[in-house]
């Protein structure tokens, strides 16, 4: 009587009044006459055997009882499980059976039915082994069935079923608490991309066992997005499970044809084994970043890595938030970034120009939500330096000057780069810029990475060296993995100031600290060649990087200490036009201090206070205080030409 049951046609009997009016005859004994419980146990009793009953039942069953008995036949449970399974669910929906259930089960509480409650229905039944087939069936492994109250005597312990499940087996179950069924946006998605889910559906529907697909993008909504294609194009639709996998899922997923999709952020070299889902035979797809690796049934899955759009499938990205579309093709060109931020830019820019009383969207407003970060999603890995560095206030040699403007063009020409290029030069060629400004600390390097983010009109990101590093290991690279990922998706410029303190030299195994600081040297050395967006590194010495880091860098700057030119242009600029000084005194700080551009700044500041607080515009003597500060914050004296020319030391 164990064997998986088989599937016939309808009558109008319900499964569970059938089932429990096998016991009527059996009501607990002392029950008071005449309770509503036992006239409703009576009134259900059969006028035949149960067996006969039973197998009558499933010649023609009702229509309402086809999911149920689809759901048996597809777990291939036995008849004991049949039992539970109908007992359970329907005390979940029905309130009389509920009360009937508690009732033929006194004194024990509650009123889902036990495990003693199926087994006796089974006894009538000549069901044999009943209640092991409870305990190491399909039914609870797949977690269809549940147990309630494990601290009790298994017979005694109470059966329960998961409301989805028991919705979807009244033909209502399309949602799971805590689980996301809503399906993104596929405008997110190029024709390029929605061709390739159709592409991945086909080869998923024709694998003989459950296939599961790796599907990595740089944002997770694009992730999602690419999955919710797939689960369409094979007729499903996407269940999104972060966290853990309730129990009992599998079952559902296939009862209302939905698409599980695992959403999991997994750090570089983290290996994820993933759930099984007793009872779901269809395919699983997981939605990540770039970094993991993942297991399902023993075996590596199929990955579908999401490609940068290109430039002209972004034109027509920009062109669905565009009315303008030689705008559209401009910002698919100069703008290297996927099409979730392409959304977010435009939504953005949108808002300005409703608050500017503006009839359409233009340019003025995208490239000020760009400037503005309207679009990364780097969360607290990074600060944004929110000034505009114009080219008067960066003050550099002409040499350097020239550098740098190069360094900006290779920026904006990255993508195209090696199109006419050999094979040698196009091979592993990654359309990102690495460069590292090196000099004496108030050298400018901090405000050139600035002025080279204002002429690229792309929003600059400080990385938080704090924020960024865990002293758990592996959370580190988890951290600038996901930080890479969306950088270079969002197309921002990314400072790390202080490079030394992340990217520094690897060192002699000593211990395991030393192991694992090597390893996370490593994956930045890995991460920063293959990192596709616009990195600028600063450190006050060359000296203090990995050789093999320096190989990886497309431009070294160096920054010197500034000469009497630059220390006139410095001063000229940081003073502006109001103070009091003479040519010949400006010319004297320029000739004599030899500060930086750093200490400049904080002179002056420091003399615009004095000044204010005199009421006059700025003198020598303001300056003199300002500078004569800074030599004492350097542990130096001051330049005895100043000492001179300004009486007696401040």
């Amino acid at each position: 009587m164990n064997a998986p049951l088989p599937l016939q046609a309808a009558s109008q009997v319900v499964l569970p009044d059938l089932l429990l009016g096998f016991l009527a005859p059996h009501a607990s004994p002392g029950a008071e006459a005449g309770s509503a419980e036992a006239d409703w146990l009576h009134q259900r009793r059969p006028g035949t055997d149960p067996v006969a009953a039973l197998s009558d039942w499933l010649k023609q069953p009702p229509a309402s009882a086809l999911p149920l008995l689809g759901l048996v036949a597809h777990l291939q449970l036995g008849l004991a499980e049949l039992v539970a399974l109908a007992l359970a669910s329907a005390v979940e929906t029905d309130a009389m059976t509920s009360r009937v259930v508690a009732w033929l089960q006194a004194p024990l509480p509650g009123s889902r039915p036990t495990v003693g409650l199926v087994t006796r229905i089974a006894q009538h039944l000549h069901i044999d082994h009943a209640a092991a087939q409870l305990a190491q069936g399909a039914a609870a492994r797949s977690r269809v069935l549940q147990w309630v109250g494990t601290g009790r005597p298994f017979t005694e312990t109470a059966l329960q079923v998961p409301l989805p499940i028991v919705l979807a087996l009244q033909g209502q179950g399309r949602h799971w608490p805590g689980l996301s069924t809503t399906e993104p946006d596929l405008a997110l998605l190029t024709p390029a991309s929605l061709h390739a889910a159709g592409q991945h559906a086909k080869a998923l529907a024709s694998e003989a066992d459950a296939g599961t697909l790796i599907v990595r993008a740089a944002h997770p909504v694009e992730a999602r997005a690419a999955c919710a294609a797939v689960a369409r194009a094979l007729g499903r639709w996407p269940v999104f499970v972060e966290g853990p996998a309730p129990d009992g899922l599998g079952p559902w997923a296939w009862m209302v044809q939905a698409l599980p999709v695992i959403v999991v952020e997994t750090a570089p070299g983290e290996h994820t084994v993933l759930p099984e889902l007793d009872g779901y035979a269809g395919p699983v797809l997981v939605a990540t970043g770039f970094d993991g690796s993942f297991t399902r049934h023993g075996s590596t899955p199929s990955p579908w890595t999401l490609p940068m759009p290109a430039p002209v499938e972004r034109g027509r990205l920009w062109q669905r938030h565009l009315d303008d579309a030689a705008l559209a093709g401009r910002m698919g060109h100069s703008q290297r970034c996927g099409a979730f931020h392409i959304g977010q830019i435009a939504r953005a820019a949108a808002h300005q120009a409703r608050l500017e009383g503006a009839s359409a969207v233009g340019e003025v407003h995208l490239v000020g939500a760009i400037r503005d970060g309207a679009a990364p999603a780097l969360g607290t890995l990074a600060e944004r330096v929110p000034e505009t560095i114009d080219d008067a206030a960066l003050v550099v040699p002409a040499a350097l000057g020239a550098e740098l403007e190069a360094l900006r063009q290779r920026c904006c020409l990255r993508e195209t780069l090696t199109d006419a290029l050999g094979p040698a030069a196009r091979t592993r060629y990654r359309p990102g810029v690495r460069a590292l400004l090196v000099g004496p600390s108030g050298t400018g390097k901090t405000l050139a990475a600035g002025w080279l983010a204002s002429r690229l009109g792309l929003p600059l990101y400080r990385i938080d060296a704090a924020a960024v590093s865990s002293k758990y290991i592996g959370e580190t690279e988890k951290n600038l993995s996901q930080l890479f990922a969306r950088a270079e998706h969002s197309d921002v410029v990314l400072l790390f100031d202080e490079a030394d303190s992340l990217f520094g030299k690897r060192t002699e195994v000593k211990e395991s600290n030393d192991r694992f600081a090597n390893a996370q040297t490593n994956y930045l050395l890995q991460r920063m060649e293959s990192f596709e967006g616009i990195a600028i590194l600063t450190s006050n010495s060359r000296a203090r990087f990995d050789a093999a880091f320096t190989r990886r860098l497309d431009a070294i700057l160096e920054f010197p200490a500034p000469g009497p030119e630059e220390r006139r242009r410095l001063w000229l600029g940081h003073l502006g036009a109001g103070h009091a000084l003479t040519t010949a005194q400006i010319n004297q700080l320029a000739a004599v201090c030899d500060l930086a551009g750093g200490h400049v700044r904080n002179a002056t500041l420091m003399a615009s206070v004095s000044a204010l607080q005199g009421r006059r515009a700025i003198g020598f003597a303001d300056v003199l205080l300002g500078v004569a500060a800074e030599y004492r914050k350097l542990g130096r004296q001051l330049p005895s030409g100043l000492q001179l020319a300004g009486g007696v030391v401040p």
